[in-house]
């Protein structure tokens, strides 16, 4: 039911039995959403936690001129919206990416994680200073690494992150983004991003199949992107 979120939880700390029978008796119903559905709009307080069970989100901005901006991807073991239990309201929105299975945690049910489960509670804190190092890491991609460069950086975040959720087999994965959405979050252009993928295809480094992702050349395309996982503070790494 949670296995992502607690195979995520324990690459930070061991969790006990009891310690996940609490996530699993808090968790209420799972329901499914379809791709490009709205699961929170900024300005919103949602009354619940959604766990990914299944499938991918984003976080994004709507600008006003319509344009949108990716700033995080969501997979299977991965909260939205744990800080709902501290902050009044949304500041930004989360959107379906392809059709998901989300489950519940009612925001009292969390709270009360927070306040008398304290290794629960620092378990979850990690995830959300993850979260943050994430999004430092995407600024740094953005501002100074070259179009392929930029691809190939989250392409390694993202095979380590399917590695921790139980998602991944040996160095591929599902990716199940277009190249729109790609560039949407790595602030390039759709002709940009196909460039810069038809380069690491050309380059030997990776293969994208059927919204499938295998990484050909680990070793050299952490080399290329100047990937260290550093951010992403898990303890015993698949890699």
């Amino acid at each position: 039911m949670i296995e992502a979120l607690i195979n995520k939880l324990s690459y930070y700390m061991t969790l006990s039995n009891e310690e996940k029978q609490v996530l699993v008796n808090a968790a209420t119903q799972s329901f499914h959403v379809d791709k490009g559905e709205v699961i929170i709009n900024e300005g919103e307080r949602p009354e619940h936690v959604y766990l990914i069970e299944k499938g991918w989100a984003c976080r994004y901005k709507l600008l006003k001129n319509g344009e949108v901006h990716i700033m995080a991807y969501l997979i299977p073991g991965d909260p939205c919206d744990v800080h709902i239990t501290i902050l009044e309201k949304m500041d930004h929105s989360i959107r379906a990416l392809t059709p998901m299975r989300l489950r519940k945690f009612p925001a009292d049910e969390m709270r009360n994680i927070m306040e008398n489960h304290h290794r629960l509670a620092r378990a979850l804190f990690w995830s959300i200073l993850v979260d943050e190092a994430v999004l430092r890491e995407w600024l740094v991609n953005m501002g100074t690494r070259p179009a392929a460069a930029r691809l190939a950086h989250v392409f390694c975040e993202m095979l380590i992150r399917s590695q921790i959720a139980g998602c991944a087999e040996n160095d591929s994965f599902e990716f199940p983004l277009t190249q729109a959405e790609l560039g949407e979050s790595m602030g390039l252009t759709p002709v940009h991003t196909n460039r810069a993928l038809q380069k690491l295809r050309q380059e030997g480094l990776v293969s994208l199949e059927k919204k499938r992702l295998t990484i050909l050349d680990w070793e050299r395309l952490k080399q290329f992107s100047q990937f260290d996982p550093i951010y992403l503070h898990c303890q015993n790494l698949p890699r």
